[in-house]
């Protein structure tokens, strides 16, 4: 007969946040006497500590050698799950400080770096100017690896970044929000003799001096992706670069051709007038700009407003619903809403 649990009972009775907090210093430390320092503590005090909560749990914890401990698949769970419960205790603080000020607190976001130059500032100072007392974290990050694995640390509140592939079965602890649909444009000066072309052909484009981002970004696999329909060969970089600033300055002083994506470019500023979209005919493969959460994790009031001012400065730059990609079935869900 299987035996039942009654777990609400035996956590709220015998499980501790004090033996929780000793748990995870001994796994971050690799040792109980490490532990025991950084604690402040006896080892016998956290040898103790850590013995309690396998008897609780009916497990064990650590699997122990000569060169220390090492959590067994039950400790690894336990990290993920004592993760969550002092992340909530402390957002649940913090709401609890909005409350008694709501005007005040933390705002921490791990946002795409075209992102980060172009729409984030204005984003921030108009918040600034309603909230003057909460600060904001920024990580710029380019790659949404970086910030999906930030954000299940819960380093970020959110994250916002581009969806290069579909999210899969994994990802079933995040809410996905999509802000716009972008897509990448090819771009030159103004004063580039490709400027005052009405078509242009993507094979005449080889030979010129390129600035190019790395070959593990997005923008760098669309613009792949485009000289393999034509049958062309990928062309040579002469920059390789991420920086939209230095890409704005060749681009406005010299003879190059970049990849810039639209929404971003449209936000540029005083260096958008000394660039020109170029008329080519590249495949049409829009890629979701998104706003992420973790599901299950309360957010402050602070953060909500926060993300309230994003959608309210993307919406009219970039249309609201965000734009599907184009298709048949993508039009049959446009027009049934």
């Amino acid at each position: 007969m299987v035996r039942t649990v009654d777990w609400a009972n035996l956590i709220g009775r015998r499980l501790r946040l004090r033996d929780l907090h000793v748990f995870s210093t001994v796994v971050q430390s690799g040792s109980m006497a490490k532990a025991a320092t950084h604690l402040r503590v006896t080892q016998p005090a956290v040898s103790k500590a850590i013995a309690e909560l396998e008897a609780v749990l009916g497990v064990r914890l650590f699997d122990r050698s000569t060169r220390g401990v090492e959590p067994t698949i039950y400790g690894a769970a336990l990290v993920r799950c004592g993760a969550a419960v002092f992340d909530d205790l402390k957002q649940g603080i913090k709401t609890i400080e909005s409350l008694a000020d709501p005007t005040s607190g933390d705002v921490r976001i791990g946002c795409l770096m075209s992102i980060a130059a172009t729409a984030l500032p204005p984003i921030i100072q108009r918040f600034a100017q309603k909230y003057p007392h909460v600060v904001v974290h920024h990580d710029e990050l380019n790659f949404i690896t970086q910030q999906l694995s930030g954000l299940r640390d819960r380093k970020y509140d959110f994250v916002v970044g581009r969806l290069a592939k579909p999210l899969t079965a994994g990802d079933d602890d995040l809410n996905v929000e999509v802000l716009f649909h972008d897509r990448m444009v090819l771009t030159a000066g103004t004063h580039s003799r490709w400027a005052r072309r009405r078509k242009i052909d993507l094979a005449e484009l080889v030979d010129e001096p390129w600035i190019l981002p790395g070959p593990d970004t997005f923008n760098y696999a669309r613009l792949s992706e485009a000289f393999q329909a034509h049958a062309l060969p990928m062309p040579k970089a002469s920059v390789v670069t991420l920086s939209m600033a230095l890409r704005a300055r060749l681009l406005a002083n010299g003879p190059y051709i970049a990849p810039f994506q639209d929404f971003s470019l449209r936000l540029l500023g005083a260096d958008r007038s000394a660039i020109r979209i170029l008329p080519v005919d590249l495949p049409d493969r829009p890629a979701p700009m998104a706003l992420v959460t973790l599901k299950n994790r309360t957010l402050t009031p602070v953060v909500e407003r926060f993300m309230e001012h994003i959608r309210d400065y993307i919406r009219p730059h970039a249309g609201w619903p965000p734009q599907l990609p184009a298709g048949p079935k993508s039009q049959q869900r446009a027009r049934r809403r």
